[in-house]
C-alpha cells in the first residue's frame, strides 16, 4: 500500500475556501438536549479532529452536517448548500449536500451479496450516472490507492475488518466528495487493523482532502489534523491548532478529559 510516511506535521492549506460553516446549531431528542450552540468553520484542505468523552455530541454533530439528523436549531452550510432549522430542506438540497459529503461510519455497511468492486461501482452508477465501465475504472483506481487492488473480486466476508473499512473509504471517495466525514472509523477494529485505516486517512489528509474526523485516536488528532475541537455535554469546550489544544488545554473540563485518555 503506497502511503505517506508518518509525518509529525499536518497538511499545509494552500487555499482558504470555506467548505463547512455551522452556526449556533442545537439538536434535541424530545426533552434531551444533545447539542447546544455549536459553531465551527472548516476550509478546503483542512483536517479537523473532534474529540471528547462519550455522549458529548460528537457523532450527532457529524450526522447533522450531512442531515442524517436534522438540527433543531441553527444552520449548516456545506459546499455552498445551507440548511436552516427554521426552514424545511428540499429534496434537491439534501441530495446535493449528501453528494458533497462522503461519510464513513464505525460499521462498514458494505453489501454482503456484492463483490468489493460492485460495492464501490454501484453507487457511482446510481448517484453520478456513470457507466459500468467508467465506474469500474474509478473503483479499481481507488482500490489501488487504499492498497486493496487484489481484492476487487472478493466478497466483503472474505476481507478483514480493516480491509472492509478501507473499502468503505474507497466507496465514499468514488462519489468525488468535497469533504470526508469520519465517525470513529477505527473504534470497531483492533489496534493493528486500525493502523491500516489510519494510514489511508493520513494519505488522504496529506493529499489535500478536506476532512472532519470524530476520533479517539489522540496521536492522529495531534499530528495529522490542523485543528482539534474538544466537546463535552453538547458544547464546544475548546478549539484551535492541534498541538496547542492537545498539549496545553485551557479549560478544566478539557484538562480532565485529556489527562484521562493519556493515563489509560
Amino acid at each position: 500500500m503506497a502511503l505517506m510516511s508518518d509525518q509529525n506535521s499536518a497538511p499545509q492549506i494552500k487555499e482558504r475556501e470555506e467548505i463547512v460553516r455551522v452556526s449556533n446549531v442545537g439538536k434535541s431528542f424530545g426533552a434531551h438536549r444533545v447539542l447546544e450552540g455549536v459553531n465551527l468553520s472548516v476550509c478546503s484542505g483542512e483536517v479537523l479532529a473532534i474529540i471528547g468523552p462519550s455522549g458529548s455530541g460528537k457523532s450527532t454533530l457529524l450526522r447533522c452536517l450531512n442531515q442524517l439528523e436534522p438540527q433543531t436549531q441553527g444552520s449548516v452550510t456545506l459546499a455552498g448548500i445551507t440548511i436552516d432549522a427554521a426552514k424545511p430542506a428540499t429534496k434537491k438540497q439534501l441530495n446535493d449536500l449528501r453528494r458533497a459529503a462522503g461519510m464513513v461510519f464505525q460499521s462498514f455497511n458494505l453489501f454482503p451479496h456484492l463483490s468489493v468492486l460492485q460495492n464501490i461501482s454501484l453507487p457511482q452508477q446510481r448517484v453520478l450516472g456513470r457507466s459500468k465501465v467508467e465506474a469500474d475504472e474509478r473503483s479499481k483506481a481507488l482500490l489501488e490507492r487504499v492498497g486493496l487492488a487484489t481484492k476487487a473480486d472478493y466478497y466483503p466476508v472474505r476481507c478483514s475488518g480493516g480491509q472492509q473499512q478501507r473499502i468503505a473509504i474507497a466507496r465514499a471517495l468514488a462519489l468525488d466528495p468535497k469533504i470526508m466525514l469520519f465517525d470513529e472509523p477505527t473504534s470497531a477494529l483492533d489496534p493493528e487493523l486500525g493502523l491500516e485505516v489510519l494510514g489511508v486517512m493520513k494519505e488522504l489528509a496529506h493529499g489535500g482532502m478536506t476532512m472532519i474526523v470524530v476520533t479517539h485516536e489522540m496521536h492522529f488528532a495531534e499530528t495529522v489534523s490542523n485543528r482539534v475541537m474538544i466537546m463535552a455535554d453538547g458544547k464546544v469546550l475548546e478549539e484551535g491548532p492541534s498541538a496547542s489544544v492537545m498539549r496545553d488545554p485551557q479549560t478544566e473540563r478539557a484538562k480532565k478529559f485529556l489527562q484521562a485518555v493519556k493515563n489509560r
